[in-house]
């Protein structure tokens, strides 16, 4: 392009037909999604809304065009190599005979009709020919999804449809190859089919041989050597590239050797890495090329009768054409209609023949519009006739044994896993996790899995007596076993949440880790945190929860949701608790001075025990990983809070005992029943923060309580020389802590830590550390108190300085930590916006150093409840742009 650009190629322009493109296509692929329409109809469509044929945004003539074009092409090698990567050639050697039998019927009866109705339209016998072969290959992608939505995956017609369609890629692939090498030569003669027959075959044995021989060892090679982790995919591509050269060299379509580096590839020990960073890529590229389909195609030319003739000729033998394969199931006792419906959808593999076919020059643009029209009918029509069909299977006539056999109703013997006899309907859902169980050393045999699909709609219920072999598959079963349990239906009727979960990952385009689907990431993490041997029912659920309701808004909801299909009522409280206060743990854990003695107080008061801590913080970990000081922090968290929750009298009703014993040791040291009856009213958790003669001392500067606009302030030392602590008792007022720091720091005290109590009366106690050279006079800080709460609140701007609020770091307030530089007034500033929101402060602890503040807060709004979105956004505009009217009126 930088080439083109000097010659004069307008190279903005060209990035706006890129933007437009990938921009549209996407939108488009979304939508049909949605719609529960393959997404490639979305890109086409959308590549025929901004082409020449309807909108005019984007064309493909003159040098930006055929620079788009070469990235569809690009599009195409990395599709085709996505086809080969994911391709299983072990499962494609177990292809049976009736699948084998279809999909050859299903390639040669409509290449022979398409030939032929090119030959009755007077088409020109490579254009036939072509014709022919483009409606030959059956898109697996379209079927599986549709069977799968249906719960039919496991049937017998679903396994041989599937088997076909993936025999027909190779043999479509092969046909593409020969026939483009027969047209682009002229001629079609026995001969010239002959040679390119046998070249192909050799290119195809050649390529194949060296892809799964040398590849995965060149690949290995690369990734020891590299320093860089991104040069095996580097390595990767160049290979694709090399085997799409050798494809064009030897006159074969070069997509075929994108395909078979692919093959290679994918038996590499990087594939999920070359599929993952060369799928980041695809994702982008890939749909240029569909979208390009659209733009290609004149849509005033695909409505000519001509054309629709043409196409309306093809559609007929292309339907007809893979009915017929159906033949191929003879012997087999399955539904014939069934299996040809699901073989009728062209697909991808259809559009690179129409591309091809256009951009060789054997279809001209009525044609290539034609042969759109028949890929998008056949592509559009076979979902609702599946289903339809599905919907209209008979009542599967068996004869149910009596009782169980002696073996049992299954058994695993020479990698087979069989059903002994007819078990009854109502045994679907312990039999499904039973031979689950078995998928490790054994396949489920063709019999099993029919009586799976015979019995796809059968309502069930999950019995939680089948927990505890639910937890054995979640502890130790491998990717197959929920394979297993997902083609046969049960988990989408007895654990909906389970199979909602991974059909939202499998729709996940950036992870193209075919096993991902069917992985329990947090569950694994966790098995490997405990003991293989201990009893841990509920916390594996838990573990489940968050991995399977972790994405979800109501991860809550959906923890409970689950935890009670799983499990008895109280335990599944449990679950729900244990993935609540895991997130509060891991919250907690980025805030060094989370270990605070209040906050230990308050959330081992809230996690009860030290039993549900540990099992908390071990399915914190499970959560993900942690950097190294943040696991730190996580571990000495749990260390205090466990270590107060092992000493029951801070917590529970002895707390209440101990908060009684420190009330009463005050009340001692001044024998006034006033000074007892005030301390009788504070909360528990203020009584265990102080010691006694500390409340005894606050308690008396309270009682009696000050007249409103009035303040008592005493000062005593601190251990720590230099500092102080400000007692201040007062009646509440709007904005009564920033009043206050404003004070503070009007006399130059710079606060270390503040905390606040409350009375039902309206009594209020605000004790500061500070700092300061010569000890503060009481009562000249009295007199500043009661002038401050005779005057307006003063609200100012403090942009410079960050509020994170953290909803999840504490179990009943809102945690906010400022950030900034240590400029005067930037306490007071910060309380004036909470007073201004109407956010109650309940701790503080102020902290200063030459990088600027680091300020934490415990908050909530006017009636105790964590604040919500509004109110934090309405704090930190106060903080950046100053009050608002609407804030003055409220002052």
């Amino acid at each position: 392009m930088i080439a083109s650009t000097a010659e004069g190629l307008d190279l903005a322009r060209l990035l706006l037909d890129l933007l437009i493109v990938i921009v549209a296509a996407k939108a488009a692929a979304e939508l049909a999604e949605r719609l529960r329409v393959p997404a490639v109809l979305g890109e086409i469509l959308a590549g025929v809304a901004i082409g020449p044929s309807a909108l005019g945004l984007v064309t493909l003539t003159g040098d930006r065009g055929v620079s788009v074009s070469v990235l569809a092409e690009i599009g195409v090698v990395l599709l085709l190599l996505q086809v080969g990567m994911e391709m299983d050639l072990r499962e494609l050697s177990k292809v049976g005979r009736a699948s084998l039998l279809t999909a050859v019927a299903g390639v040669v009866v409509p290449f022979a009709a398409g030939l032929l109705v090119g030959e009755l339209f007077g088409l020109s016998t490579n254009t036939s020919v072509f014709l022919g072969a483009a409606l030959t290959a059956t898109s697996v992608g379209i079927t599986a999804r549709v069977f799968g939505d249906l719960r039919a995956l496991a049937t017998t017609e679903a396994r041989i449809v599937l088997g076909a369609a993936v025999a027909d890629d190779v043999l479509g692939l092969v046909i593409l190859t020969v026939v483009v090498k027969v047209v682009e030569g002229g001629s079609v003669g026995v001969g010239v089919i002959a040679s390119t027959l046998g070249l192909a075959l050799l290119f195809l044995l050649v390529t194949g041989a060296v892809g799964l021989l040398a590849v995965p060892r060149v690949l290995n090679t690369v990734q020891r050597v590299a320093i860089s982790p991104a040069t095996v995919t580097v390595a990767a591509l160049a290979v694709t590239i090399g085997f799409a050269e050798l494809a064009d060299s030897a006159k074969l379509a070069f997509i075929i050797g994108a395909f078979m580096a692919g093959l290679g590839i994918g038996r590499s020990a990087h594939h999920d890495r070359v599929a993952r960073d060369l799928g980041a890529v695809g994702n982008i590229l890939i749909p240029v090329f569909f979208a390009q389909i659209g733009i290609n195609a004149d849509l005033a030319a695909m409505f000519k009768p001509s054309v629709l003739g043409l196409a309306a000729a093809l559609a007929v033998v292309a339907v007809i054409g893979k009915l017929a394969s159906a033949a191929g199931t003879f012997g087999t006792p399955v539904d014939r209609l069934l299996v040809g419906l699901g073989m009728i959808p062209r697909g991808e593999v259809g559009l690179i023949f129409a591309a091809i076919g256009l951009s060789s020059g054997v279809l001209d643009p009525d044609q290539y519009g034609a042969l759109i029209l028949v890929v998008l009918l056949s592509t559009i029509i076979t979902p609702p006739l599946l289903r339809w069909r599905l919907g209209r299977s008979a009542p599967v006539d068996e004869t149910v044994a009596d009782e169980e056999p002696v073996d049992g109703w299954l058994t695993a013997a020479h990698g087979t896993i069989r059903l002994n006899a007819t078990p009854p309907v109502s045994l679907t859902l312990p039999l499904a996790l039973h031979a689950a169980n078995l998928t490790g050393e054994a396949q489920p045999s063709g019999d099993l899995l029919t009586w799976f699909g015979n019995h796809r709609t059968a309502a069930l219920q999950w019995d939680p007596a089948l927990t505890g072999e639910l937890v054995h598959l979640l502890r130790h079963a491998s990717p197959r076993a929920w394979r297993f349990l997902d083609v046969s239906g049960v988990l989408e009727r007895s654990l909906p949440e389970v199979a909602a979960a991974m059909g939202h990952r499998r729709a996940d385009l950036g992870d193209l880790d075919p096993t991902a689907a069917l992985r329990f990431p947090v569950v694994e993490r966790l098995s490997m945190l405990i003991d293989p041997d201990a009893e841990a029912t509920v916390l594996i659920v838990a573990a489940l929860a968050a991995d399977v309701c972790g994405d979800r808004g109501d991860e809550t909801s959906c923890a409970e949701q689950l935890a009670a299909r799983l499990l008895p009522a109280d335990d599944a409280g449990r679950v729900a608790a244990l993935v609540r206060d895991a997130h509060l743990l891991r919250s907690g854990s980025r805030d060094p001075r989370a270990v605070a003695r209040t906050e230990v107080l308050h959330l081992a008061d809230h996690l009860g025990s030290a039993e549900h801590t540990n099992a908390a913080a071990t399915l914190a970990l499970a959560l993900g990983d942690l950097p190294v000081h943040q696991r730190q922090l996580l571990d000495e968290r749990v260390r205090q809070v466990v270590a107060v929750l092992e000493h029951p009298e801070f917590t529970g009703s002895e707390a209440t005992d101990l908060a009684t014993t420190r009330r009463l040791q005050a009340a001692k040291v001044f024998t006034d029943p006033a000074v007892d009856e005030r301390l009788r009213f504070a909360t528990t958790a203020y009584l265990l923060s102080h010691e006694p003669e500390e409340l005894a001392r606050q308690a008396r500067l309270i009682e009696p309580l000050p007249r409103p606009g009035t303040a008592r302030v005493s000062v005593a030392p601190e251990p720590e020389p230099d500092r102080w602590k400000v007692d201040i008792a007062c009646r509440d007022a709007r904005g009564l802590l920033a009043r206050l720091t404003d004070v503070l720091a009007d006399f130059g005290l710079e606060v270390v830590s503040a905390s606040i109590a409350t009375w039902a009366d309206g009594g209020v106690l605000d004790s500061f550390v500070v700092v300061a050279r010569r000890r503060p006079s009481a009562k000249d800080i009295a007199h500043a108190v009661e002038a401050a709460l005779d005057r307006r609140l003063h609200l100012v701007a403090a942009p410079s300085l960050s509020l994170d609020f953290d909803n999840s770091a504490l179990p009943w307030h809102t945690s906010v930590v400022v950030h900034g530089p240590d400029l005067p007034g930037a306490l007071s500033a910060v309380c004036a916006a909470f007073a201004a929101s109407d956010v109650v402060v309940h701790s503080a602890r102020i902290s200063s150093s030459e990088q600027g503040v680091d300020d934490r807060f415990a908050v909530s709004d006017r009636v105790g409840r964590k604040l919500d979105a509004h109110t934090i956004e309405e704090v930190r505009s106060i903080l950046a742009d100053g009050p608002t009217r609407r804030h003055l009126r409220r002052r």
